[in-house]
This record gives C-alpha cells, sequence and structure tokens, in this order.
C-alpha cells in the first residue's frame, strides 16, 4: 500500500468507508473499475471487519438501505446496474453476512420466495460508532438465557422479520452450542426432523416464556410457511403427529371431551424438559384445582365412634413422614409392596373426604384429587390414556416432593366397581381397561392412595385384595351427633342438643347443612325465632313431607 492510501485508510471511518464504496458502486455494474477505484475504501471495510472484499461491498450496500424495513436484492441491483445473473453470483457472500448476523433474512408475510434483508439496529449503532460489530455470546448459556434467545427468535419471526430457514439456523445453532443444558439434551434426544424440532420449541417457549398452557393453532401458524404449515395441521388434527405419538404435546379436554384448536404440552414432557429451570410452574400460576396443598387445608374438628378413631389415630401415626419413611423402607428390604393404599367406605356425609383432607394437613402432605368425570373421555383410547398420565404424574411429584403427596380418588365407586364380564359395549370393555390399569398401578404404587366410596358392597375383589386399610365411616351414634351439632352451632344449650340429636339420625354432613343454613338464617332476619326454624331446617334435610310436625325444645 502506497503512502497516500495508508494516509487515506487512517482519516476513514467505517460509516464514511461505506458512504465511498456506495457512491462508487451506483452504476458500475460492479465491475473491475470500481473494485479498483473503490479499492482503499473496501479494503479498509475488509480488514477492519475480517471480511471478504465482496462481503465488505455487500455490507456497504446493504446499510445504504438500512432505513427501509425490507431490502430486497433488486432495489440495490438496480442501483448499481446489476443484471440478475451478477447479482445471483453475490448470494453466497451474503449468507456469510447472515451468519456473522450483520444483516438478517426477512420475508413478506408467510411468502418464502420473496426473500428480503433488514440490517440490525445494533449493527447501525455500532457503524454509527466507528466500532466493529460483535455478536451476543451464545455458548455456554443458562437454561434460563437460553429461553429468552428463543423469544427473541419467535418474536422476530412473528414480525417477518426471519425467514422460517433462518429461524431454524438460528435455534439449530443454539441448540449445538449449548448441549451442557438438559433441556437441549433431551430435546435432541428426541430424534425429531427440523420441523418438529421447531414445534416442539415453539411449545416450550410458549409454556416457559408466556406461561401458556392452552395453545391454539392459531398461536402456531405464523412459523411456518403456509405448505407446511397446512400439512402440520392436518397431521395434528389427525393426532398423527410426531409430539403427539410421543406423547409430547396432546389436545387439551374439558370433563373428559377433546377441546379442539386447543394444545399443550403433556405433564410428562413438561417434567422431563424444564427440571433444571425455576419455574413458578403451572400448578402454581393457576392453583391447579386438582392439587390441594397442605397449607390450604382449613382445620376441621371431626367426630368418630370409637373404632374408627382408633384407625384414624392409627393411620395418622403412620403417615406421620418420619414413620412413613421408616415403614416403607422396612418393606422395601422385605420384599413387599411399598405403596400405602386406603380406602374409606360408607354412607354419604360420614367425613371420608374431610378425613382424608385432615390426614394431609396433620402429616404435612398436598393432595392431588382425582375428578373421576374428567378421566372419562367420549374418545376411544383417551380416557385410559389420562389414568395413565394422572399415575406417570402422581409418580413424579412423588420423586420431587420432600414429602410424598397423597393421591385421592374421591367419590371411586365409577372405577372400583366389579367389572363386566363379556364386555361387548365400547364403554363396558373402556370401564373395564380403566380398572385394570389401576389394578396394575396399585401394583407398583410407591406413595399414599385414599379412594372414598358409598357402595363398597359393590367393590370389586381385586380392588378390595389391594387395600391396606380399610375403614368403614358409618352415621355417628347419639352423643357423637350432640358433639358435632355443638361444634357446628356453639350457642345450642344442652336440652337443643339433646333432642335434636336423638330426634334426628343424621350423618355429619347433614348436621353442617342444616348448621349452614341456620347461620345464613342468622345474617338475613336476626336471631328471633331461629331456634324454631332449626326443625324445620331438619325436616328440609330428611325432605319429610308433613311440615306440620313440631317438636319443641
Amino acid at each position: 500500500m502506497d503512502i497516500e492510501n495508508q494516509n487515506q485508510e487512517e482519516q476513514l471511518d467505517l460509516l464514511t468507508a461505506v458512504e465511498h464504496i456506495v457512491e462508487w458502486a451506483c452504476g458500475s455494474g460492479l465491475n473491475a473499475d470500481f473494485y479498483r477505484v473503490a479499492d482503499t475504501d473496501i479494503s479498509y471495510l475488509s480488514n477492519r471487519l475480517n471480511l471478504t472484499k465482496k462481503q465488505s461491498v455487500m455490507l456497504a450496500l446493504l446499510i445504504d438501505y438500512s432505513n427501509d424495513v425490507y431490502i430486497s436484492v433488486s432495489d440495490w441491483g438496480r442501483c448499481v446496474d446489476c443484471r440478475t445473473t451478477r447479482i445471483i453470483k453475490y448470494m453466497a457472500d451474503i449468507d456469510v453476512l447472515e451468519k456473522r448476523e450483520f444483516v438478517r433474512r426477512c420475508s413478506l408475510s408467510n411468502n418464502e420466495r420473496r426473500i428480503s434483508y433488514r440490517v440490525p439496529y445494533e449493527v447501525v449503532e455500532a457503524f454509527k460508532n466507528n466500532e466493529i460489530y460483535v455478536p451476543r455470546k451464545l455458548s455456554g448459556l443458562t437454561c434460563e438465557e437460553l429461553f429468552k434467545e428463543f423469544e427473541i427468535i419467535f418474536d422476530l419471526r412473528k414480525a417477518n422479520d426471519l425467514t422460517y430457514d433462518a429461524a431454524c439456523q438460528k435455534v439449530e445453532d443454539l441448540l449445538e452450542q449449548n448441549f451442557q443444558l438438559l433441556f437441549v439434551n433431551k430435546i435432541m434426544g428426541y430424534g425429531l426432523d427440523i420441523d418438529d424440532l421447531m414445534l416442539l420449541v415453539l411449545f416450550s417457549h410458549l409454556f416457559v416464556n408466556c406461561g401458556d398452557d392452552n395453545i391454539s393453532l392459531n398461536d402456531i401458524e405464523f412459523l411456518f410457511e403456509h405448505l407446511r404449515w397446512n400439512n402440520i395441521k392436518a397431521m395434528l388434527n389427525r393426532r398423527q403427529h410426531a409430539l403427539i405419538i410421543s406423547k409430547i404435546v396432546e389436545w387439551n379436554n374439558n370433563d373428559g371431551f377433546i377441546v379442539h384448536n386447543s394444545l399443550s404440552m403433556t405433564e410428562q414432557a413438561k417434567d422431563d424438559l424444564f427440571g433444571e429451570l425455576n419455574l413458578v410452574t403451572l400448578d402454581a400460576q393457576k392453583k391447579r384445582n386438582d392439587v390441594i396443598k397442605t397449607e390450604e387445608i382449613a382445620t376441621k374438628k371431626l367426630f368418630y365412634s370409637d373404632a374408627v378413631s382408633l384407625k384414624i389415630d392409627e393411620l395418622t401415626r403412620l403417615l406421620d413422614n418420619s414413620h412413613y419413611l421408616q415403614i416403607r423402607a422396612r418393606m422395601e428390604e422385605s420384599g413387599f409392596r411399598c405403596g400405602f393404599t386406603c380406602l374409606f367406605y360408607g354412607a354419604p356425609g360420614t367425613g371420608k373426604t374431610e378425613t382424608a383432607l385432615q390426614l394431609a394437613r396433620l402429616t404435612g402432605r398436598d393432595v392431588m384429587q382425582v375428578n373421576i368425570s374428567q378421566m372419562r373421555s367420549m374418545w376411544v383410547g383417551e380416557s385410559e390414556k389420562n389414568i395413565k398420565r394422572l399415575f406417570d404424574r402422581y409418580r413424579t411429584k412423588v420423586k420431587a416432593a420432600k414429602v410424598a403427596p397423597i393421591l385421592l380418588f374421591n367419590e371411586a365407586d365409577a372405577i372400583i366397581g366389579k367389572r363386566m364380564e363379556g364386555a361387548e359395549k365400547s364403554v363396558d370393555k373402556m370401564d373395564n381397561t380403566i380398572q385394570n390399569i389401576i389394578l396394575q398401578e396399585m401394583e407398583s404404587l410407591d406413595g399414599i392412595m385414599i379412594a372414598t366410596t358409598n357402595l363398597a358392597d359393590n367393590m370389586d375383589k381385586a380392588f378390595e385384595r389391594r387395600f391396606l386399610y380399610k375403614i368403614r365411616f358409618e352415621k355417628p351414634n347419639a352423643k357423637a351427633r350432640a358433639s358435632i351439632w355443638h361444634e357446628m352451632i356453639p350457642s345450642l344449650n344442652d336440652e337443643e342438643l339433646d333432642t335434636l340429636s336423638s330426634r334426628y339420625d343424621f350423618s355429619g354432613g347433614q348436621i353442617e347443612n342444616i348448621a349452614r343454613r341456620y347461620t345464613i338464617n342468622n345474617v338475613l332476619y336476626g336471631d328471633v325465632s331461629t331456634r324454631e326454624n332449626l326443625i324445620g331446617f331438619c325436616n328440609d334435610e330428611r325432605l319429610e313431607s308433613d311440615r306440620h310436625s313440631r317438636i319443641g325444645f
């Protein structure tokens, strides 16, 4: 380089070099004369940015159009008077600029064939400050940082600032550079093709970054170009997509019915993929109604017969966590099953469900409550899958919790009744299959399961054998009823308690109903003659038709 050119380079900065290159390039056809006269500026840009001379020219032309939202190749092709065939020769150089993140390939809507470019704002800022643009470090990220990068990529794609191919490349680069993360190991271990991988990353982004567990097809469509999306949508609707077959994604359901156009990641997939993230999970975000936290269970005094009271006390001691762990270890050493299965059976309103909740409160355990109606589905095979997913989810919770939660099948009559022999109807076959699955799961259960039922006489013998503890809840005797009346309405005197407890053979649940009506009546009308109204409430609870029969206090 001669002294004159050296002095010129010393006076240059990045934007000045770009300006000079563009001035020389206009109308030149990018011929040899252009490269000769602009050599000082091109060499300056090339040396500072470690680019070839052709790449430096392409970058200068693109930066000159940086105010445009979409820079088409034909725009600057016309400016420099280049034919299309000559422009094609430069496409590989533009690809290098894209890889170095000097430019970003984008598209108009989902039309991937009309390729345009955009110069990112941070690149322009670096040139303004005469600084070399250095992309952010993307290796060695934490899982939280990785998901922030996913968010940026999908936001750009949604704004059509990235083509689908460019978004795929960015996601693949991120995954390849962060193989130290459990999430990356797991997601790559599924062996998915690029379309399915991108869809799974999108589902993961929506769950982690947006807290979205109710994803519609409209939430996904932006990612793919039209033809590719139509194929993916059809596979999802037919439930033949790889993510559904692999039980990574599922259609949501409401009370057992499939909710079309609403997808979510399965609990199993969430547990597999997001273990290293310190997530406030959807269990906490949405206060899932199937999980009752131990601290949310209100203290409630219950009354039992002496025989039932002894059994409940024994079960409470067993479920105390220090005793539970000792007994579980001893059973495992002896080759016994480690699960504790309990059946609470008896008339309605005798405190079966409330006893399960109070056991959980006293022993510091959460309760995973099963709504049987939500387990059943109109779609053949779905109910069975729901039951399997339920037990998979419970196993995961047991492993993750310091104190094993209780799996509560409340009002389990429908699933522990006698199986249908020679079942021919699809519903009967489905019920039999569900029961078989539950029986198998009870055999291998490592945790605590409590089932409540009002109809023990109809229970299948196979279930009866698998319950370790069976406690029959009876209606309270007169003494216990008087105690319940006093607990519910402390203002009642001894005579009133004796009259109510001896006259009405109510369960604790029925007494609670009357006490609630009594309290409501007090709020509405005050204490005037509400004692008399108690008799009316009792008769209503008993569904008596003779409203004129009265018993005075």
